[in-house]
């Protein structure tokens, strides 16, 4: 996907330049953004290289000045760095529009930490590494339009973007696709694993899994059908993928993976109100 010709990125900066931040930078520059109008602050030697070696970009260990050119600021810290990291920047960073990639940190406490009330949050995912992301984005009523197009380009080169309108979603979005990749690692090496004890190499099965994967979502979103019915069209009574769904169903494998999901969405919830209680605000 490609940055739309009505939207013109101006100077980004981000704040931190490990894999996420990687990705978006990959993604913006192979999409035509000038490397020389992106600035990255990355206290990690080992990363500031890797930032150097493929993209030409000379990132610095702290915070400075040449921030101030951003006009769009990406904040992709660990949670636990985000409050000091601010505290650092915030003199250079005043008039900028901020993007948080950080799991976990509410709204509230970046504007708190920031001063500012033009902050959008994302919840990407790891799929953005190869270009194939999903990110949730919600803005805070202080972001204009054409500040959510921005936002939504940057993020666009990394693969598809949803926005939400309640921060509240984004837990829900953190529980379906943010950790949604370890789900769907997590069944192919179930399938894997089986397609082995059945007698296949592990190289054949493991190919066998993950095209399998690939097609069937591929499937998915090219059909107007939902997937229930995609479902009953491969599976005939009495038929081998009838013997395995029924087992999954006497399993209670739906049940679980529901409740699974229900955890991650909780812990989401319990992450923000730990990052919000840390800043001293309120939910």
């Amino acid at each position: 996907m490609s940055i739309p010709t009505t939207v013109s990125l101006p100077a980004i900066a981000f704040m931190g330049g490990g894999n996420m931040a990687s990705a978006i930078i990959g993604g913006l520059v192979r999409q035509g953004h000038p490397a020389s109008q992106i600035e990255v602050v990355e206290p990690w030697e080992p990363a500031r290289e890797a930032l150097r070696t493929q993209y030409g970009i000379e990132a610095q260990p702290e915070p400075g000045a040449a921030l101030q050119r951003a006009r769009i600021v990406v904040w992709a810290v660990k949670p636990q760095t985000f409050k000091d990291a601010a505290a650092q920047a915030r003199a250079h960073a005043q008039d900028a529009l901020h993007l948080s990639v950080a799991a976990g940190i509410r709204s509230d406490s970046i504007a708190q930490w920031l001063s500012s009330e033009r902050i959008v949050r994302t919840m990407p995912n790891t799929p953005a590494l190869v270009g194939k992301g999903m990110s949730a984005l919600y803005a805070r009523p202080g972001v204009s339009a054409t500040e959510r197009q921005s936002v939504e380009a940057i993020m666009a080169t990394t693969g598809e973007v949803l926005w939400v309108e309640s921060e509240k979603q984004l837990d829900a979005v953190t529980a379906l696709s943010g950790s949604g990749p370890a789900y769907v690692f997590y069944f192919l090496e179930a399938m894997a694993r089986a397609g082995t004890a059945m007698g296949l190499s592990a190289e054949q099965a493991h190919q066998l899994a993950v095209g399998t994967f690939v097609g069937a979502s591929e499937l998915a979103r090219c059909s107007d059908e939902p997937p229930a019915v995609l479902r009953e069209r491969v599976t005939s009574k009495g038929g081998t993928t009838y013997a395995a769904l029924q087992s999954l169903a006497r399993d209670g494998v739906a049940d679980a993976f529901e409740r699974a999901m229900r955890a991650s969405e909780r812990r989401a919830h319990e992450l923000g109100e730990e990052g919000a209680g840390g800043s001293g605000t309120r939910p």
